[in-house]
């Protein structure tokens, strides 16, 4: 039986973890594509939530220097890679400045900000990620 896991990250992204997070993911799913090459319609065992404090990964106008990683991108990139969805808590995301065009509109922002890639899903989606994975990791 396979392990299905649900990764919560919720480290600012300038915290050692927000990229121990990143770096954990990309090493269970290159992993998993390692094992199942010939099976082209193999869903990754990896969900990913994104809370809390993480919420500026999904602010799509969050610059970063030229010497440190882009987080964001780097996640977006994996999640293309790989076919996963990059779901963010709307609560704290609202909260920290990040908003998609739905949810600009309904509390009357003068914009949004949501980078490609991620999406605004309720606390829901991560208590029915708890029910159908049997780990949960933490960064």
């Amino acid at each position: 039986m396979t392990t299905k896991t649900t990764l919560l990250i919720t480290k600012d992204p300038s915290h050692p973890l927000a990229h121990l997070a990143l770096r954990y993911a990309q090493a269970l799913l290159n992993d998993e594509a390692d094992k199942t090459k010939a099976d082209n319609s193999h869903q990754p065992n990896l969900q990913l939530f994104f809370y809390a404090d993480a919420a500026p990964l999904a602010n799509r106008l969050r610059w970063q220097s030229a010497d440190q990683l882009d987080l964001t991108q780097a996640w977006q990139t994996l999640a293309a890679e790989h076919n996963i969805t990059l779901p963010i808590c709307v609560s704290t995301a609202l909260s920290r400045g990040v908003s998609d065009s739905d949810n600009s509109a309904r509390h009357q922002l003068s914009g949004d900000n949501l980078a490609s890639g991620f999406e605004l899903v309720g606390l829901s989606e991560l208590a029915m990620m708890l029910q159908t994975h049997s780990r949960l990791i933490s960064f």
